[in-house]
């Protein structure tokens, strides 16, 4: 797929064309549900999931047999600024932590059979402060989102995207500033911590590198090359493969759909076959999500990131297609149905 992404046209080209759902496939999975023995909409989002899978995976009956977590892990230039309470080196060493299976991710993957696949991009070589340059260059921006479409395969049922990455959320609070306007007053929080002192210096950057972006601000992909961070754009390429794959997502929090988030500005319904895991405590998250037009399925408290509150929500769909799959019907039961 690298080729195909052999510029930013043909990367707008492919979020642009995407294919739609299977609605004869949710039409059946409606139906189905109106006769299994519950009062109609009793189940309330649970029969919504069930649906929304089904029109995704492109079968009324969906499945979860395997579900994959994707963590990509990037650095960050900006981390200079003081915009962390953690250092840089934080993220190699958390990839250490993934790969000997002391994370809060391995942890909840197990808890929710999934498959984990951690992918650190470039550890060694930080994206450029955005606040004096773009933090990657159009080459570098490509490669990072065509790594993360080369991550999925079309064999999957269901995708969850992570990262980790210090200096993240500030990347992300910007990235949302430029997709839907505001400032780092707005968008930026505290993030792994930061003092007032800290989250002052946070909402500076974001504000220096709006300012420093500002002719790139209209284009969507533009700004995530030139406010972003390699594991965002790999998040990127990974929920566009998803979405030509037939694969619906969980998107962790605030980082994972501001990284997502240029699909729904290049095409109308862009992330219609990804759903917001968990409401991040991150302060930018819940206006992120509105102005997206989604509603997270969890709330929790949660702000660790590395698709943490993806899979905690997995065993949440896993209980949808079990009641969707499993229950009988009133003609089955022999339980007489709503008069």
């Amino acid at each position: 797929m690298t080729d195909r992404f052999a510029s930013l046209d043909a990367l707008r080209s492919a979020c642009a064309n995407l294919p739609a759902p299977d609605k004869g496939a949710g039409a059946a999975a409606r139906a189905r549900q109106a006769v299994l023995t519950k009062p109609p909409g009793s189940l309330g989002r649970l029969e919504w999931l069930a649906e929304w899978l089904a029109e995704w995976q492109r079968r009324p009956v969906p499945r979860l047999e395997r579900v994959l977590v994707l963590v990509f892990a990037g650095n960050h230039g900006i981390t200079r600024r003081g915009v962390s309470a953690f250092p840089a080196s934080v993220t190699a060493q958390m990839v250490a932590n993934f790969a000997a299976g002391g994370a809060a991710i391995n942890q909840l993957c197990a808890a929710a059979g999934a498959e984990l696949r951690v992918t650190a991009l470039d550890l060694d070589a930080p994206t450029a402060d955005f606040t004096e340059a773009p933090a990657m260059t159009e080459a570098e921006f490509l490669a990072a989102v065509a790594t993360g479409y080369g991550a999925v395969s079309a064999d999957i049922d269901l995708l969850c995207v992570g990262e980790m990455g210090i200096g993240n959320t500030t990347t992300a609070a910007a990235l949302a500033a430029a997709l839907f306007g505001g400032d780092g007053e707005h968008w930026a929080g505290r993030g792994t911590g930061v003092d007032d002192a800290g989250l002052a210096r946070k909402r500076a950057t974001v504000d220096a590198g709006l300012a420093r972006h500002a002719a790139a601000l209209s284009d969507p992909l533009a700004a995530a090359a030139a406010l972003g961070g390699r594991e965002l754009a790999a998040i990127l390429g990974a929920v566009l493969a998803a979405r030509h794959a037939g694969v619906p997502v969980l998107l962790d929090g605030f980082v994972s759909t501001a990284a997502a988030a240029p699909l729904a500005r290049l095409a109308p319904g862009g992330l219609d076959h990804a759903v917001i895991a968990h409401a991040s405590a991150e302060a930018g998250h819940r206006k992120l999500a509105a102005a997206l037009g989604k509603e997270p399925l969890l709330d929790l408290g949660m702000r660790l990131g590395e698709a943490s509150g993806a899979a905690a929500a997995v065993p949440i769909l896993r209980a949808a297609v079990a009641c969707h799959a499993g229950m009988a019907t009133f003609a089955e039961a022999g339980v007489d149905g709503k008069e």
